[in-house]
């Protein structure tokens, strides 16, 4: 527990609320407002005011994974048949031709993530053609910061040179725990050996920034045991670490059922936990980005920490920010800067939509003004700790009923508060998602019957 910290306030504060990877959440989308011709018309506005300059980001969701790990929380379809990369990719360039069409020029793209799923999942030969054609009509910015997500078990050599060929120089391998009681309740095992062998490798090849994704709060999960983990990661040393807690949600993902909430530590032990990753990390040189991240001083995400340019979005941390989002395949989301957009969750009806000319969007919301005022707060909250309103020039009745909440916060302890704007503490840097809740007008205006989020610890 940290020194100044009061007593109660982990418990008092373990509540379910959102990872605030975008506001409004998704819950609290109005999807009732939201039509398909609606949001091509936000995408081409974003489009025209932002690709110039800044260029855009490209999300690319590939579904597929060879076994399921119980813990996951994404959305994936299990197969071993590698037969469905082919009409898979074939549906992404389609959706990517739809989008191209919106567009009056070409599209000069500034990131590209490749998340699942298990992009390692397809082959070495079909992501070439995958990016081939996504890259073929787009010109590519000079700051252009290409990753992807991959699984230490089945990530070759040909897939890291022929992703490094494309332009792609960042990496993030799942590790989650390396205490084989742990991965095996979860059925998620990858030795130390294999992570080793796709960290050298990478480095080798030249990638310059490497990811390790680390879980606190895994059922079986112990202090020895994440200890022991985190003294082996730090023999690698990555570049970056998300450690992030695990979301209990069975109601969403049945998966998780397969073990119970007797499997998993109870709030105390998940501080416990989260406390002694932090320490850890921290003593291996690792600093603290945000809410659930860390990286060396030499990474760009420290950088951008430092100069204010910070960014979250529904892929995390970034260290660039892209008015416009464009998410494909199957569940992807996207972000136009006035809207948000959803495609189908079925890998079934995602391919008949864009075979047919439509686009796969199944779900969306169109910010309103005191939206836009509100995301921009829990940006700042969420990126640079402080945040700062002007009653004059932002009229906001949704966020100014936030303030009774705000002084709650600042009482304890985890908020500098005045009438100008907050300052997260040190001891608010840990619970940076409920001071955001402080001012999530839609969630106090909704309060759900039913649980819909994690619990905070």
């Amino acid at each position: 527990m940290l020194p100044t910290e009061k007593t109660g306030l982990a418990e008092k504060y373990n509540v379910a609320l959102p990872r605030y990877t975008s506001y409004p959440t998704m819950p609290f989308w109005n999807v009732a407002a939201f039509n398909t011709n609606d949001w091509k018309q936000s995408i081409k506005q974003s489009f025209s005011e932002s690709n110039a300059m800044e260029g855009m980001s490209l999300y690319i969701h590939l579904p597929f994974c060879k076994n399921l790990c119980t813990y996951c929380g994404c959305n994936t379809r299990i197969t071993k048949n590698h037969a469905v990369e082919q009409p898979y990719i074939k549906a992404l360039m389609l959706e990517w031709t739809m989008y191209l069409n919106l567009f009056e020029k070409k599209p000069l793209i500034r990131e590209i993530h490749l998340g699942g799923g298990t992009p390692t999942f397809f082959s070495a030969a079909h992501l070439k053609i995958l990016l081939y054609a996504i890259l073929l009509n787009t010109e590519i910015h000079p700051d252009a910061h290409f990753s992807f997500e991959a699984h230490p078990a089945n990530t070759s050599e040909e897939h890291l040179q022929v992703l490094y060929d494309l332009g792609f120089r960042r990496l993030s391998l799942g590790i989650q725990d390396f205490d084989l009681n742990v991965q095996r309740i979860i059925n998620r095992e990858q030795s130390f050996e294999q992570v080793q062998q796709v960290t050298l490798a990478a480095r080798k090849i030249g990638y310059t920034s490497i990811n390790f994704d680390l879980i606190y709060g895994l059922p079986l999960q112990t202090v020895t045991g994440l200890t022991r983990t985190i003294e082996m990661v730090s023999e690698l040393m990555p570049d970056r670490i998300a450690f992030y807690s695990y979301a209990h949600v069975p109601w969403l993902k049945p998966g998780q059922r397969s073990f119970t909430e007797q499997h998993l530590p109870d709030a105390a032990a998940k501080k416990a936990l989260h406390q002694t990753g932090r320490d850890l990390l921290n003593s291996f040189g690792y600093l603290e980005i945000g809410m659930d991240h860390f990286a060396l001083p030499a990474d760009e995400l420290f950088t951008a920490m430092n100069n204010g340019k910070l960014y979250r979005n529904f892929m995390g941390y970034t260290d660039q920010h892209t008015q416009l989002l464009i998410g494909l395949g199957v569940s992807a989301i996207s972000d136009s800067g006035y809207a948000f957009a959803q495609n189908v969750k079925t890998v079934e009806e995602y391919l008949e939509l864009v075979a047919n000319g439509k686009f796969p969007v199944f779900k969306g919301h169109l910010l309103t003004r005191d939206d836009l005022i509100i995301r921009k707060h829990v940006q700042n909250i969420m990126c640079k700790g402080k945040t700062s309103w002007n009653h004059h020039l932002e009229p906001c009745l949704s966020l100014f009923a936030g303030l009774e909440r705000l002084e709650i916060l600042a009482n304890d302890g985890l908020i500098e508060l005045n009438s100008r704007g907050l300052k997260v503490t040190s001891i608010g840097n840990g619970y940076l998602r409920n001071i955001c809740m402080a001012i999530d007008a839609r969630l106090w205006a909704q309060r759900p019957d039913t649980q819909l989020f994690s619990m905070a610890i």
